[in-house]
């Protein structure tokens, strides 16, 4: 029976962590029927018919910027994913969701009531940074600065965490989500070809860098030629794709000077000690690790398995609540989160 699960319910994709193991990972997409709006696919079936579906089915996104978008279809999916993770052997669990930081308290209060309208209760919900930082298992009873850098795939999360809080943070749109954009961007621009989403992702995922290679590695990919309207393949190399993401790299790459530049001198001097922590799907771009450590000066640690690093720490920090004692939240009924 499950007592105690971490939710991350993302842009990208939806992971829930139980009892030590992961138990469910699925793309947080839904196809629902144009007339009735109810859900016809979950998941990776629902994430293969985006751009694929007749005039009678539309692919939905619930979750935008790692924010609820469309609140009825993200609970019916959560609810979905929840069932087929437990089935009925879930009774009262504690739960753990996270989102982004710097969120507003509305934001916080519908990822609330998502969860406990998919079948959870005692829920308590955390920003991803802090998430993160309970799952390194660092000692909060000293007063020190540790940077996390969360790249998921609708935001960017750059917290400075001191003592179990944030210090200094920044949440900004430019994500993995951002890189697919600009491949399909350049491919349109330099071969004339339209690509789907999924092309787009696959060659991010296949040959994508951060830092141009002395042997090329390339790949062939097929989209519609935008003046003839026919089909047509073409061939991509991995540093063309480095071209290609570079704008967004760079704003992350500033996105992390700014908050250090908001951050007390005494905690940039821990982290120049310690360095940054490295996290998110975005993370296991190739180069990216290399690109910050020249950029920043400073040591940047690639967290093993980052693209579960948040969900891993939801689930510690359930373990755990005395690292909650300087954040403002509690493990909670949602009736106790009402607005007034």
């Amino acid at each position: 029976m499950a007592l105690d699960i971490g939710i991350d319910l993302g842009s990208s994709k939806t992971v829930i962590f139980s009892s030590s193991k992961l138990v469910l990972e699925l793309p947080s997409v839904v196809t629902v029927d144009n007339e009735t709006w109810e859900p016809v696919y979950y998941g990776e079936k629902a994430k293969q018919t985006m751009g694929r579906t007749p005039e009678s089915l539309t692919t939905v996104l619930p979750i935008e910027s790692g924010a609820i978008a469309d609140y009825d279809i993200a609970q019916m999916m959560l609810k979905h994913y929840m069932e087929k993770a437990f089935g009925d052997k879930i009774l009262r669990p504690r739960i753990m969701a996270t989102l982004p930081a710097g969120l507003t308290e509305l934001q916080h209060h519908s990822l609330s009531n998502v969860v406990e309208e998919a079948g959870g209760r005692n829920i308590t919900v955390i920003e991803s940074p802090l998430a993160i930082a309970f799952g390194l298992g660092i000692d909060f009873s000293e007063p020190r600065g540790t940077l996390i850098v969360d790249i998921g795939a609708g935001t960017t999360d750059i917290a400075v965490i001191s003592m179990g809080g944030i210090a200094t943070c920044n949440s900004f749109k430019t994500a993995s989500l951002d890189f697919d954009a600009q491949i399909t961007r350049y491919v349109r621009k330099e071969y004339n070809i339209e690509i789907g989403p999924l092309t787009a992702e696959m060659i991010k995922i296949k040959i994508g860098t951060v830092i141009p290679h002395d042997i090329e590695v390339a790949l062939v990919a097929k989209g519609r030629n935008v003046f003839s309207g026919l089909p047509e393949s073409f061939e991509i190399s991995g540093n063309e794709v480095c071209e290609a993401i570079t704008d967004s790299v760079n704003a992350i790459c500033n996105g992390i000077r700014e908050v250090l530049n908001k951050t007390n001198p005494d905690l940039v001097a821990d982290i120049i000690n310690d360095g940054l922590y490295l996290a998110g799907g975005g993370a296991k771009l190739s180069g990216l690790k290399e690109k910050l450590e020249e950029y920043l000066k400073i040591p940047v640690h690639l967290m093993d398995d980052p693209e579960y690093a948040v969900v891993k720490g939801a689930a510690v920090a359930l373990k755990k609540p005395e690292l909650l004692q300087n954040v403002d939240y509690q493990l909670r009924s949602i009736k106790e989160l009402e607005i007034e």
